[in-house]
């Protein structure tokens, strides 16, 4: 699996669509797989949404997409792509001479189980013999009017999101870009290594502010900035990296109390013949809640319903507890499924937080003020930490078999995979240059898998 697609709230449920491949532990012959859930915790598999269609526009693959409510008609538009001959391919990759043109498609089942395409597309790419590539379709609805963007770019030039409208989603008008960028000057054969094409893009409102991700350079970006509504343009004020591990293409939605909810694709970063073996790769992230701050950048939070899944845990402060008591009680405390959540608040001091198995350490967790730019370091990544107005860095991750997803201080992440450790019993050991004013707290959980068929080699 890869991209999450169109995830909505619907008929009190959530559905997540995500792209799949039926046949293989590896990219290609992508699908709409489905899922839903009661509460963005607990899922449960439902039979595959969309498919190829023999002879149609979607013959090769149905690419990302959205799904919105369009009245009371759930309603998808997503990438198709079919082979061409490379003049007319809009998605050249070196491997793939792609036409990508945006499909539309419907369900009147309750759970979203079937869905009726329309046997042609709603929209054909620009005829442009610069464009590098023209798909994954965002969707927003402000007035009477659909908007859409859609990825592009612009090659020698950069990526950008084509902004076009409608009355009803199946008849569109092209406007302009509704934002561009530059390319990093690599001449590559895939455009969105070098910068010229954007991926996934993403654009809704957040508090007071818009917010624009896509995801380019194989990063995902986040901007924040100010929308035009007369010239529907939009301008960026402030950018970051949305995650700097394996982290790629998310996709955000509206949940029941109309948060903004975000969702990404968890890639492996092992070799193929491994994954090819175990008989999966990909993963979903966790569900995010998004926010603005008031120096307008993006901040991010893991779901509050998910602490629905801790187990005992063991929570430790350094103002009411000696370091010796702290010791005896971690060494006493055990993770035996490798399924954890874990909280931190420290000082800008040195740490080193260990999760060991029988064999040896198995992650470490490094603060280190002085290394600056890399303070902090899960196993071998690294990200950069750095100083704020509180005197508090706040740490809150989870551990998942081979997948760690790391928030430092709302505004950091980090997603990464570990694939070394043996299933057996995890110890914590923590090591402080200053045991009395590092860590002002310390809060670990066993965490409850949600079905008893996961898979974690």
């Amino acid at each position: 699996m890869n991209d999450p697609n169109g995830p909505i709230f619907w008929d009190c449920r959530y559905h997540m669509f995500f792209q799949y491949n039926p046949g293989a532990a590896v990219w290609g012959d992508m699908h709409w797989a489905h899922a839903v859930s009661p509460d963005m915790l607990h899922w449960k598999h439902l039979p595959v949404a969309l498919a190829p269609t023999p002879d149609g526009p979607d013959q090769q693959g149905c690419f990302s997409g959205s799904a919105v409510k369009d009245g009371g008609t759930a309603t998808i538009l997503y990438t198709a792509v079919k082979t061409v001959t490379a003049e007319q391919a809009t998605l050249r990759d070196g491997t793939h001479n792609f036409l990508e043109t945006q499909c539309l498609a419907t369900s009147a089942d309750p759970l979203l189980r079937t869905w009726n395409k329309l046997p042609t597309p709603v929209l054909l790419p620009p005829r442009d013999p610069k464009i590098t590539g023209f798909r994954d379709p965002c969707l927003w609805r402000d007035g009477g009017a659909w908007y859409m963007g859609v990825g592009s770019g612009q090659r020698g030039e950069g990526g950008r999101v084509l902004l076009y409208r409608s009355t009803d989603l199946r008849k569109w008008e092209y406007l302009h870009p509704l934002a561009s960028g530059k390319g990093n000057g690599k001449h590559t054969e895939d455009f969105v290594d070098s910068g010229e094409m954007w991926e996934c893009p993403d654009f809704f409102p957040l508090g007071h502010k818009y917010v624009l991700l896509y995801s380019t350079e194989r990063k995902v970006y986040w901007d924040v900035g100010d929308f035009d509504r007369k010239d529907l343009l939009f301008h960026s004020e402030k950018r970051g990296y949305l995650d700097s591990g394996a982290f790629y293409a998310p996709k955000s939605q509206l949940d029941a109390e109309d948060r903004h909810i975000l969702w990404g694709w968890i890639p492996e970063t092992r070799p193929q013949a491994e994954f090819g073996a175990a008989g999966w790769a990909g993963c979903m992230s966790l569900p995010r809640v998004l926010s603005v701050n008031n120096e307008n950048k993006l901040e991010m939070n893991f779901l509050p319903a998910l602490s629905e899944l801790r187990q005992e845990g063991i929570s430790l402060t350094g103002k009411t507890q000696t370091k010796a008591q702290r010791d005896e009680a971690l060494r006493k405390f055990t993770l035996p499924d490798t399924s954890a959540e874990c909280q931190i608040e420290f000082r800008r001091k040195k740490f080193d937080l260990t999760f060991a198995a029988a064999n040896g350490p198995w992650l470490t967790v490094s603060f280190d003020p002085s290394k600056t730019g890399q303070e902090l370091q899960f196993g071998t990544q690294t990200i950069s930490v750095p100083a704020t107005e509180n005197p508090n860095h706040r740490l809150h991750f989870f551990l998942d078999a081979s997948v760690i997803e790391c928030l430092v201080d709302d505004t950091i992440a980090l997603t990464t995979r570990i694939y070394t450790f043996q299933k057996g019993i995890l110890r914590v050991v923590v090591r402080e240059t200053d045991p009395n004013d590092t860590l002002s707290s310390l809060q670990i959980w066993n965490v409850k898998p949600i079905s008893r068929d996961r898979l974690t080699s």
